[in-house]
């Protein structure tokens, strides 16, 4: 794995050290560097903005909670809060599903076996996380722009004006970045 910026590395794992025991600063600076981020993610999966908002709440919570086994040599903060968020996400959306269906059953209807659905969730899953280990490898400008813009779901030019760079400058990082994702996972495509 070739990480980031070995020194934002050593500022992740302070972060998340600072975060286990508790020091409310490091909480509040977790929460405004990803909480736009996370807050879209939510959105876009849950149904409801209210749902949306209770699960924002409980991926910060379990981000709290989980934050001394937090490793930058097995990934990327930005990659734990998404596959941690995405867990909690699919979770949530898999238990509401559940409830509709039970809700919706009679006591005289027979129970089906599980389908190829669950088998095929944990495909994606482990894809995925394989999609985000490649991302974290990329050169440091095209993985904030493929991380930016396909997750954060920012436009280009507002990371241009984020980072201090020219428009030309930003497409080229995600042009490059695109081309080599493909080139290392033949066959699939980074989804939008």
């Amino acid at each position: 794995m070739k990480p980031g910026d070995p020194s934002q590395n050593d500022a992740d794992l302070e972060l998340m050290q600072r975060i286990s025991v508790d020091d409310q600063a490091a909480i509040s600076e977790l929460y405004d560097r990803f909480g736009p981020l996370v807050y879209r993610l939510a959105h876009q999966a849950m149904p409801t903005r209210a749902d949306a908002e209770d699960a924002v709440q409980e991926i910060f919570v379990r981000l709290w909670r989980t934050a001394g086994r937090y490793d930058p040599k097995r990934a990327a903060l930005v990659t734990w809060v998404m596959l941690l968020s995405r867990r909690i996400l699919v979770d949530r959306l898999r238990r509401s599903q559940a409830r509709v269906k039970t809700s919706g059953m009679s006591d005289s209807m027979p129970v089906e076996a599980p389908s190829e659905e669950a088998g095929t969730r944990i495909e994606t899953d482990e894809r995925f996380a394989g999609l985000m280990k490649r991302i974290e490898e990329l050169p440091e400008l095209q993985r904030i722009v493929v991380v930016r813009s396909y997750l954060g779901g920012q436009t280009l030019r507002q990371i241009g004006k984020d980072l201090n760079k020219p428009i030309g400058t930003i497409k080229s990082a995600l042009s490059r970045a695109l081309v080599r994702l493909r080139e290392r996972s033949p066959g699939e495509e980074l989804a939008a």
